[in-house]
C-alpha cells in the first residue's frame, strides 16, 4: 500500500446540461480493492468510464503514476492496456473461440509471441474455471461463463488495475455467485481492482475501501467495516438501511 496508481482531482462530467459527476477527488493505491456503490443514476458507471477514457471528463484531471492523462490516442491505448475493464455485457467476439478471445488482445495490442499468448490464456482461464471450454464459442456459454471468460481475457493483458462495471447485473441470479467467487479469488492475488456493484455483501466482505456515491458526488469513502456498520452520511445510512436490516 502507499503507492498511488491513479489519482483523480476535481473531476466533473456533464451530458448537455445534466451534470452526472461533481467534484470527484480520490486516489487508488496499489493492491486496493475499491467497491463503488450507490443508487442507479448516482454516477458510478460514468466515473468508471471516465477512469478508462471511454468518456472524457468535462472538468478536472486524472493522473496515472503522477502523470496527467492527455487526449493522445497512443497514450490512451497504452494506458488502457494497463488499466483493463470488464463490462456488464461481456463484449466477447462471437465469431471467436474462448481461447481466441483471450489471445486476441495480447497478440494484436501487446504483440507477444503466440506461445506466450496461449500460455497466458490457459493460465487465466484456469484461474476462473473456464479452461475446459477453450474451444467453445460464446453462444454455447451461459452468462456466468461468458463473464468469467471476459475476466480471463482482461487478465491476459497483465493489467495493473482492473475495472469492473457492474459485472453481475446482466446475469441470472443463479449465475451471480460463480462470477463473484472468481472475483473474490482475484482480490486475494493483490491485483488492484475498482468495482461498481450492487452486490452489497460482496462489497462489504471483499473491498478494502467502499465508496458510496449519491447524485454525482462521493458522499462517503471509508473501510467497509465502518461504512457498513456506522455510516456517517445520512444518505449512506438510508441507502444501506435495508441491507443492514437483513
Amino acid at each position: 500500500m502507499g503507492k498511488k496508481i491513479i489519482s483523480i482531482e476535481n473531476l466533473s462530467k456533464s451530458f448537455g446540461n445534466h451534470e452526472v459527476l461533481r467534484k470527484i477527488d480520490f486516489a487508488v493505491e496499489k493492491g486496493e480493492v475499491i467497491c463503488i456503490v450507490g443508487s442507479s443514476g448516482s454516477g458510478k458507471s460514468t466515473l468508471l468510464r471516465c477512469i478508462n477514457r471511454l468518456e472524457h471528463q468535462t472538468n478536472g484531471k486524472i493522473f496515472y503514476h503522477g502523470k496527467e492523462l492527455r487526449d493522445v490516442q497512443k497514450e490512451v491505448n497504452e494506458y488502457r492496456s494497463k488499466v483493463g475493464m470488464v463490462f456488464q455485457s461481456f463484449n466477447l467476439f462471437d465469431n471467436m473461440t474462448v481461447l481466441d478471445n483471450c489471445m486476441a488482445g495480447t497478440r494484436k495490442v501487446l504483440h507477444i509471441p503466440k506461445q506466450e499468448a496461449f500460455d497466458r490464456a490457459i493460465t487465466n482461464l484456469k484461474a476462473v474455471g473456464m479452461a475446459p471450454y477453450i474451444h467453445a464459442h460464446p453462444a454455447q456459454l451461459s452468462g456466468g461463463q461468458k463473464q468469467r471468460v471476459a475476466i480471463a481475457r482482461a487478465l491476459c493483458m497483465n493489467p495493473e488495475v482492473l475495472l469492473f462495471d457492474e459485472p453481475t447485473s446482466a446475469l441470472d441470479p443463479e449465475m451471480v455467485g460463480e462470477v463473484l467467487n472468481a472475483m473474490k479469488e482475484l482480490a486475494k492475488t493483490g491485483l488492484t481492482m475498482i468495482i461498481v456493484t450492487h452486490e452489497m455483501g460482496f462489497a462489504r466482505d471483499v473491498s478494502t475501501r467502499t465508496i458510496f456515491m449519491d447524485k454525482g458526488y462521493i458522499a462517503e469513502d471509508d473501510v467497509p467495516a465502518k461504512l457498513f456498520t456506522n455510516p456517517k452520511n445520512p444518505r449512506t445510512r438510508e441507502f444501506l438501511s435495508r441491507f443492514m436490516a437483513g
